[in-house]
């Protein structure tokens, strides 16, 4: 008899057969919620593997250390943390590994906490036949509780930044061939490789949210990052809350040199490791925030309907056939 491996389940089934011994909706969201009696608590968990996540030609120790921080500190900032704490880190290292990579590790883990907040608490070192760096971060609730469950119909899907950059920053590290009828700008070309080794977040994100709100009783916004992509974010915020997203591909923000053609549709929208946000907000707040932030673009919007994405222009659904980033 066939047994089940993590290969023929997949990572989003996986979660969800997990799911049955947690509480209920513990992992609707990537950070669990703590109240307590002053500030409620936001926590958060990524691992970073070599050779699934990282190697050694790809990235330099500085910047892994900074990425994983990075990574940690999206997801907080995706459920509505206004301020980090501090981050514990677990190393699984080999027993061949040099001190020199482990102090370009933490310097870079250090310039990423002084750029956006929050110390080194604490972790643990174990020894592995592959290197493995896991963080948990946490973070104080703000005012405004981010959840993915929270997109209504007629919200408008907005998004920060320019999502594919990451992806073709990785493509370039790795020397895989592009297509040869393209001819990529310099200027793109270091872009791309910056926003692959030291992605960025939006630190005045909920401060520009909380300007621009006009009724103060609404506490609560759908959300996600963009860690697995813009189509999986647009996917867990649709099944999260029930409802479809109609995505408009002409408002989709690109950089201006990057190149057209199903590929990198595909790069764009399948990618991963961009860490922006994607979210849904009434229309007249939306338009507001849009106003006030012109990183922030408004790309679609949530309609009644099966948890599912569709493009207003039927010839660009085609794109949907592709997968998205998987771990196992």
């Amino acid at each position: 008899m066939h047994k089940e491996i993590l290969e023929d389940i997949g990572e989003k089934e996986l979660i969800n057969r997990l799911a049955k011994f947690m509480p209920k909706n513990q992992v609707s969201d990537d950070c669990a919620f703590i109240k307590t009696k002053h500030d409620n608590l936001i926590i958060n968990n990524d691992s970073l593997v070599e050779n699934v996540h990282f190697n050694d030609v790809t990235i330099s120790p500085e910047d892994l250390g900074w990425k994983s921080v990075i990574s940690n500190i999206s997801d907080l900032l995706s459920s509505g943390s206004r301020k980090t704490i501090g981050i514990t880190i677990s190393l699984i290292l080999p027993t061949k590994t040099e001190w020199v990579w482990i102090e370009g590790l933490y310097k870079g883990i250090n310039k990423a906490l002084k750029e956006y907040g929050g110390i080194i608490l604490g972790g643990d070192c174990s020894k592995g036949n592959q290197k493995a760096i896991s963080i948990t971060a946490f973070g104080i609730q703000g005012e405004l509780e981010l959840r993915r469950n929270a997109c209504k119909p007629g919200d408008t899907i907005l998004t920060t930044g320019i999502h594919g950059l990451s992806k073709l920053g990785f493509l370039i590290k790795n020397k895989i061939n592009l297509d040869n009828d393209i001819s990529l700008k310099k200027r793109l070309i270091s872009k791309s490789i910056e926003h692959f080794c030291r992605p960025k977040v939006y630190p005045n994100f909920l401060k520009n949210l909380l300007k621009t709100r006009s009724n103060k009783k609404m506490k609560r916004i759908g959300c996600t990052d963009s860690s697995d992509g813009l189509f999986q974010a647009l996917q867990d915020l649709a099944r999260a809350s029930k409802c479809k997203a109609i995505i408009n591909y002409e408002k989709i923000p690109k950089d201006k040199d990057w190149p057209s053609g199903d590929k990198w549709d595909e790069y764009y929208f399948f990618g991963g490791e961009d860490y922006e946000l994607v979210f849904s907000l009434p229309k007249k707040w939306a338009k507001k925030l849009s106003n006030l932030d012109k990183n922030i673009n408004e790309i679609g919007f949530f309609t009644e309907g099966e948890p599912t994405i569709e493009f207003n222009e039927s010839e660009n659904n085609k794109l949907l056939n592709n997968a998205p980033f998987k771990h196992f």
